[in-house]
């Protein structure tokens, strides 16, 4: 018995650290939200143009604060507050930490993909409606027999069914449109509403509808691995509406509040899950007027880009930033890289390691985990 006891304990010593992480993990972007908003607040000189913020005075006495930090926990409260306080996080450039992608075109559906199959496959280089012919890790981790239908992912985006190639992936994906097959009275209520308040764009549903479809399918199916995509703040921009991408930006963090609110008051997910954030890519900041665009010297070339005028192409697009808080990841800490940035085609890898299960065993081509969330 005494022999029994001492190889158990010796096993477990010297199993990886990661196979304590997290049961669950729930992984959340923000569609092009520049990491200069989220570490030094709103831009003054963007929050006061009469062009970009007809509500210039609103959002100055709301978000405004001589000091950065003070501004960014102003606009992003429970980030700051909760996440950045019980977590780690990367991003700010300004002082010695970054994050970016590692496609070569710094827009959406490459990012995206970059970030859930932790592949760079250089044939994604548009935002077409073309299925995916690389495996996000949710649809990875649907072949292991305790991930089956435990998967879903919700989005603004309508791209986003084939960025999850949902013919061929098996997981549920609610982008864009209604739920097909409502399972309660709140969810017919939720598609009665979406179908009755009209988008200001046409490919891109009001975040509120992606946000409370999650919620409703988050309380009742319970998945152990969740994918919310909230996209208001990209549209925002290219619209040129900084006072708009400000209130989204903001609106946004609140429901991330209600998510992580949501987990800790079930069972299955209190203080068993790692909660994830980041962005598909960057945004520019100089010249001004580029915060409003995000494109790499090879996309802003091609004579359909809009964007031929940037020679140079939007610089500061490829900049993206993460944080994450949940079982074993160190709190209060901002992850110092200099110029090597972590890139995310690693956040995939990243978050199967949280799990307790090694990207190798699914996809070897995926990029590495981020170690130095497990140091």
């Amino acid at each position: 018995m005494k022999q029994f006891l001492l190889s158990f304990f010796l096993l477990v010593v010297l199993l990886p650290a990661s196979i304590y992480g997290a049961d669950n993990v729930v992984l959340i972007t923000f569609d092009g939200l520049r990491w200069q908003e989220v570490f030094t607040g709103i831009d003054e000189n963007l929050a006061t143009h009469q062009d970009y913020s007809p509500q210039s005075d609103l959002i100055m006495q709301r978000f405004w604060d001589g000091n950065a930090n003070d501004r960014a926990e102003a606009l992003l409260p429970f980030i700051h507050q909760t996440v950045f306080a019980q977590g780690s996080y990367a991003g700010n450039r300004r002082d010695g930490s970054c994050a970016a992608v590692s496609n070569d075109w710094y827009f959406s559906y490459p990012g995206y993909s970059e970030i859930l199959t932790g592949v760079v496959n250089p044939t994604i280089d548009s935002n077409s409606k073309v299925p995916n012919t690389e495996a996000t890790f949710l649809e990875l981790l649907e072949s292991n027999s305790l991930y089956s239908e435990q998967t879903a992912a919700f989005a603004s985006w309508d791209v986003f069914p084939f960025i999850f190639n949902v013919e061929r992936s098996g997981v549920h994906v609610n982008a864009f449109s209604i739920e097909a097959s409502p399972a309660d009275a709140q969810e017919i209520f939720l598609n009665k509403l979406q179908n009755a308040i009209p988008s200001p764009w046409p490919t891109v549903r009001n975040d509120v509808f992606t946000h409370q479809y999650a919620l409703s399918y988050l309380r009742r199916e319970q998945p152990k691995v969740l994918f919310i995509s909230y996209g208001e703040t990209d549209d925002f921009a290219h619209d040129g509406k900084y006072d708009e991408y400000v209130f989204a930006a903001n609106r946004t963090d609140g429901f991330i509040k209600e998510i992580w609110s949501t987990l800790q008051s079930i069972d299955q997910y209190r203080d068993n899950t790692v909660l994830f954030i980041t962005v598909d890519h960057g945004r520019g900041e100089s010249p001004l007027h580029s915060w409003m665009h995000h494109s790499s010297q090879q996309a802003t070339t091609r004579a359909n880009s809009g964007l031929v005028e940037y020679a140079d192409g939007i610089v500061g697009s490829e900049a993206t930033w993460f944080a994450v808080m949940g079982p074993g990841v160190v709190s209060g800490r901002q992850i110092q890289t200099d110029k090597n940035c972590i890139t995310s085609n690693r956040i995939a890898a990243t978050l199967m390691e949280f799990l307790g299960e090694d990207y190798r065993d699914y996809n070897p081509a995926m990029g590495a985990p981020i170690q130095v969330l497990f140091d």
